[in-house]
């Protein structure tokens, strides 16, 4: 399900936004990936790729980044320098909790994903890239919704695509996404300031 698509309005800021990072997931990622357009990008430059069937192996292990498609997802980041990198993730439904429990730091080292609404969840991306790879303020975020979503899933997975495309720093993206799911941004500051401690900022 290999998808490459460029939106450019300009060089700044630079998004790129990976889809189906590993297993089976961008079957269902691309879904939401072929739906942005132009038109959701109104100043800098959105790389879009969609990723082709892989063994899965989680991207919380360091040896995901040395496998060929970790080494290509490197290779991107490197490339074209992102501000904002996005992770798009599916989960299948019976994994819900192990992804949202709130010892999930202490059983699997990384802070609970956050439920927006709809079974859309959202966290950090993995500590391995997000603290060597990225600046502070640079916007790092994983999206995951139900694999084979349904409608209401998938409308708030592009919902969320939408206001990150458009948005130009991330000031912006948090005035927007506080207006809509108020708690969870307050909740994914917690999270971030108790994992990364003064590094990064939601």
């Amino acid at each position: 399900m290999g998808y490459f698509k460029i939106i450019y309005r300009g060089e700044q800021p630079n998004r790129l936004f990976i889809g189906g990072v590993h297993g089976k997931e961008g079957r269902s990622t691309i879904r939401a990936l072929k739906q942005l357009t132009d038109d959701d990008v109104n100043k800098g430059r959105l790389v879009i790729y969609n990723c082709d069937d892989t063994a899965y192996l989680s991207t919380l292990k360091h040896e995901y980044y040395e496998t060929e498609i970790g080494k290509e997802i490197l290779y991107l980041i490197d490339y074209y320098q992102p501000q904002v990198y996005i992770e798009l993730h599916c989960y299948k439904k019976r994994n819900y909790v192990k992804l949202t429990k709130p010892d999930r730091r202490s059983e699997q080292g990384v802070p609970p994903l956050i439920e927006l609404e709809e079974g859309v969840l959202i966290g950090s991306v993995s500590p391995y890239i997000r603290t060597t790879l990225f600046n502070r303020n640079d916007i790092c975020m994983t999206i995951e919704m139900p694999c084979q979503a349904e409608h209401g899933s998938l409308k708030v997975y592009m919902d969320v695509l939408k206001i990150i495309a458009g948005s130009n720093s991330r000031e912006e993206l948090e005035v927007k996404m506080k207006n809509v799911y108020p708690e969870q941004v307050d909740t994914a500051r917690i999270y971030a300031q108790e994992f990364f401690g003064d590094y990064p900022p939601f």
